[in-house]
């Protein structure tokens, strides 16, 4: 009786420790100690080098066009996230000059903004249907102001290919911390 009991306990933990280990599966884990953030991304992406654009960018190496971006941008001295406004006030903000830029033939519609609480500090999650001319795309990202600075983490794919990427890049999205 006492065996059945200890190899059921056994199954159950077992079970348990794999369900854990499965939501992170198929991610890689980026830390940029510079800087100061860090986040997972897919397995079998690549880094890419930008000039003049996001502090790192990885992308699929078969879809190339499906990245996930960091960009960090200053701020007026002493701003707080809030003070930047409400998520969706960010999130139109950031659609206005950094999805859709001065002369670009793009349009991001925000379609989601929300704020979660990470060890105390304040992030805004946003959610963008953008349109190109050749491809609709959607957007993913997470927000936070830290050491005076706003960390952008963007995860980006065609629309077409949503719908099978949405929990990892949900899960990409989640996993992003600035310090």
């Amino acid at each position: 009786m006492l065996k059945r009991m200890a190899l059921l306990l056994l199954v159950i933990v077992s079970l348990g420790l794999q369900s854990c280990v499965s939501a992170g599966a198929g991610l890689n884990s980026y830390i940029d100690s510079y800087d100061g953030y860090e986040f997972f991304y897919p397995n079998g992406w690549v880094e890419t080098k930008v000039e003049n654009g996001p502090d790192i960018v990885f992308h699929d190496i078969i879809q190339e066009s499906e990245n996930v971006s960091v960009v960090i941008s200053p701020i007026p001295e002493g701003q707080s996230l809030r003070d930047l406004g409400t998520p969706t006030d960010v999130g139109q903000r950031l659609a206005q000059k950094v999805i859709t830029s001065a002369g670009s033939d793009r349009k991001a519609e925000l379609v989601g903004a929300a704020e979660r609480d990470l060890d105390g500090e304040l992030y805004y999650l946003l959610e963008y249907a953008v349109e190109l001319p050749t491809q609709n795309r959607h957007n993913l990202a997470s927000v936070v102001v830290r050491r005076g600075k706003l960390f952008t983490l963007n995860a980006s794919t065609t629309e077409d290919r949503w719908d099978k990427m949405r929990d990892t890049f949900r899960q990409v999205v989640a996993s992003f911390k600035a310090y």
